[in-house]
């Protein structure tokens, strides 16, 4: 047992007493003070929740999709066109805009402009001139391919930016610019199929709404299947591309050769209206649209009018077949030159070779006489005549898929009725116009037993093992003459070229029909002194026609200009290669 010290004094010391620690009651003023700013504050965020998920909650909620969620819409390159054979005519191809922004380099700027300079093909002090004098969004170059681009990002240099875009392609440059057209710069249609076909050749554009990470980054969960997948179709033409290249060859030197304006030739098949080429000079690079003359955009021979001359003379034999005022075996009497309504009319070779006398049909078309035509005419009431016209559709636009297609031009009724002068000279082609495309037409209809096909340049859309997918539907063919009537007037169109004017078409082996013309052009009502368009239509084979052809070139130069000498040879050359293209057995 220990013992305590003592103190001083022998006395223990004296413990402290303990000290008591008050209790602290919290007042009533302050518990209530507590409780109302607890009950406030519970108010205050619940009406805050309230505000957020009822009054603000669709305004929240779009803000979200905004922020959570993007519509895609692929980039889906425009479909190709191609000819008979597959060859692409037009097609999307895939190009770069590169800018540069030197303030990125991490590189010296002389460095830097030594490594893009052979690739771009520009100078190099230039480059440098250029980094130098701004810092960011210099635009270099916007025609770069896809393997220069790539070139390019092997350098690995810092501040160069890509931009992709698609750019219209047209391989043949001028050989189908007439038909197909271009593309501007905002990729819209402005000529050809390109304007007139859009629905075909622009792909159905896909949207789908997937949403995005919290970095930005898109789940691949919300994409569609299939979205990405484009369709492999194409634009399938019935152009053959060696006939048509044939055809503006050809095409081109005779129009040098006479010094003439302009020419167009063109080939159908008379069976369904299909076209095997149609060239028109001059014309245009597509690719290079913007260096041309705008009046170039509309293809002439759908678009333009002219007076047919004597190439409506076979039309008008036809007509009066049909109606029965002429029999194939009548004769008429060529005086040479008549009067009509106090009008001279006479042939074109009046001055050499006077008045004929009386002639067969087949001499009538061998010599072109617009003597005897008149008298043939006159047969039939003017009225009766005029509604020909009208039953030809001539004052319609030819229903061709092509774009711009223009109506022809006919008297009114009233004065074709009431003027003698007008069925008169509207007997021989004139006094009425129309385009080359619809006078090929009206010839087709009477090598093919009478009927009124379509033309048209659009086979359908095929797939890339070139399986038919889609045909665009045909109008069915109204029956203008009979098939008597037709083999009637194809007998008198071979004759023309076995003896008559178109000698000059003739293929050793081969039965051709056709006829020339060399009529006086009017523009605006008036004849132009002394200028001339001439033409010559061919059919072949002339016994089982299937091909018709015609050339129309405007004001050749020259005192041998006529239908025989500058048309005529040109559908020579044009009937040999189509022989040779389609294989056609000799007669």
């Amino acid at each position: 047992m220990a013992v305590l010290p003592q103190a001083r004094g022998g006395r223990r010391p004296r413990r402290s007493p303990r000290r008591s620690v008050p209790t602290q009651v919290i007042e009533p003023r302050r518990l209530l003070t507590i409780w109302l700013l607890l009950v406030l504050g519970a108010a205050c965020l619940g009406w805050r929740l309230f505000t957020v998920q009822v009054l603000e909650g669709p305004t929240l909620r779009q803000k979200a999709a905004e922020q959570q969620q993007v519509t895609l819409s692929p980039f889906l390159p425009r479909r190709p066109i191609i000819d008979q054979q597959g060859n692409l005519l037009a097609l999307d191809q895939e190009i770069y805009t590169l800018y540069v922004h030197p303030r990125l380099f991490k590189e010296p700027i002389p460095a830097v402009a030594e490594k893009l300079a052979p690739i771009l093909g520009m100078d190099k002090a230039a480059l440098q001139q250029r980094f130098q004098a701004q810092e960011s969004g210099i635009r270099l170059r916007s025609d770069l391919s896809r393997d220069t681009v790539s070139t390019l990002r092997g350098l690995y240099l810092d501040g160069l930016e890509f931009e992709q875009r698609a750019q219209r392609l047209y391989p043949f440059k001028d050989l189908y610019a007439n038909i197909v057209g271009f593309l501007n710069d905002e990729r819209k249609g402005q000529a050809g199929l390109e304007f007139s076909q859009q629905n075909l050749l622009q792909r159905p554009v896909l949207k789908a709404s997937v949403e995005r990470s919290g970095d930005g980054s898109l789940l691949p969960d919300g994409v569609p299947a299939g979205f990405l997948h484009q369709d492999d179709m194409r634009l399938q033409l019935t152009l053959d591309g060696r006939l048509q290249r044939t055809t503006q060859t050809v095409l081109r030197q005779q129009l040098k050769r006479y010094s003439a304006k302009r020419g167009a030739a063109i080939v159908m098949d008379v069976r369904d209206g299909s076209l095997l080429a149609l060239v028109s000079e001059p014309t245009y690079d597509a690719n290079r649209y913007y260096e041309a003359d705008p009046k170039l955009f509309n293809d002439w021979a759908v678009h333009d009018l002219y007076e047919p001359g004597s190439t409506f003379k076979p039309i008008n034999i036809a007509i009066a077949l049909e109606e029965k005022v002429l029999d194939i075996n009548d004769v008429i009497y060529d005086e040479g030159r008549i009067q009509v309504g106090g009008w001279p009319i006479n042939n074109h070779d009046y001055s050499t070779s006077g008045g004929r006398g009386p002639l067969s049909l087949e001499k009538v078309m061998q010599y072109s006489s617009n003597v005897a035509m008149v008298h043939i005419m006159d047969r039939l009431r003017p009225q009766r005549y005029f509604e020909w016209l009208q039953k030809l559709q001539i004052d319609k636009a030819v229903g061709t898929d092509l774009p711009f297609a223009t109506a022809g031009q006919i008297k009114a009724r009233n004065e074709f009725v009431n003027h003698v002068i007008e069925p008169a000279t509207a007997s021989f082609g004139q006094g009425f116009s129309l385009t080359p495309l619809k006078l090929l037409q009206l010839h087709a209809a009477i090598a093919n037993g009478g009927k009124l096909v379509t033309p048209h340049v659009i086979a359908g859309l095929v797939d890339s093992q070139g399986q038919l997918y889609w045909q665009p539907p045909r109008p069915e063919a109204p029956q203008l003459f009979s098939a008597k009537t037709s083999k009637q007037v194809m007998s008198l169109m071979e004759s023309v070229v076995v003896d008559g004017s178109g000698k000059p078409a003739q293929i050793k082996g081969y039965r051709l029909g056709g006829k020339t013309g060399t009529a006086q052009k009017a523009e605006n009502g008036v004849y132009v002194a002394g200028a001339r368009i001439t033409s010559f239509v061919g059919v072949l084979p002339a016994d089982n026609p299937r091909y018709a052809i015609l050339v129309v070139v405007d004001e050749p130069r020259g005192d041998d200009a006529y239908g025989s000498t500058v048309a005529a040879p040109v559908v020579k050359q044009m009937a040999e290669a189509l022989v040779a293209i389609e294989g056609l057995a000799p007669n």
